[in-house]
């Protein structure tokens, strides 16, 4: 895609981004009725933008954010072979610029960056039933690990 920037985010992206958020939000309250109704808040923004640990990055298009996506490094699990591992989230694309392979494009400059910081084991967390979201990680060499279950006993 012609005029498409793909950088590192930066404070002054801090509005944006939290608009994002609440976009990604919204696009996945379908899948999970236990999202709070007002005022949820996934990610610690802060962190993301200033902490070493944390790779956030933005699609621009005409001066405008239209995809995001981090890596964090974190612990893993003292049962692991792995000691530390990036953790993938706020893979988001506007919905009018999706299937225009930005988020593998994300993806692909988040999986270098951790190899650069020395980190072979990559995860993210994707909703059951968000199909184009599975085969969109499947595409880039992702499989399922893990199924969480939930039981709401207000429901």
């Amino acid at each position: 895609m012609k005029n498409l920037i793909i950088r590192k985010a930066l404070l002054k992206d801090k509005e944006q981004l939290l608009n994002l958020e609440q976009e990604v939000v919204e696009a996945e309250r379908p899948f999970n009725t236990s999202i709070k109704p007002n005022d949820a808040i996934y990610y610690d923004m802060a962190k993301l933008l200033n902490d070493d640990t944390s790779h956030l990055l933005v699609a621009e298009f005409e001066g405008q954010i239209i995809a995001t996506g981090y890596a964090q490094i974190r612990t893993s699990k003292t049962s692991l072979k792995h000691n530390e591992h990036s953790y993938l989230g706020f893979m988001y694309v506007v919905p009018e610029f999706r299937g225009l392979g930005i988020n593998g494009q994300i993806m692909n400059i988040l999986i270098d960056w951790s190899k650069e910081q020395g980190v072979s084991d990559l995860y993210l967390d994707v909703y059951e039933g968000n199909d184009a979201a599975i085969r969109a990680y499947e595409k880039i060499g992702f499989a399922k690990s893990m199924v969480e279950m939930k039981l709401d006993l207000e429901e």
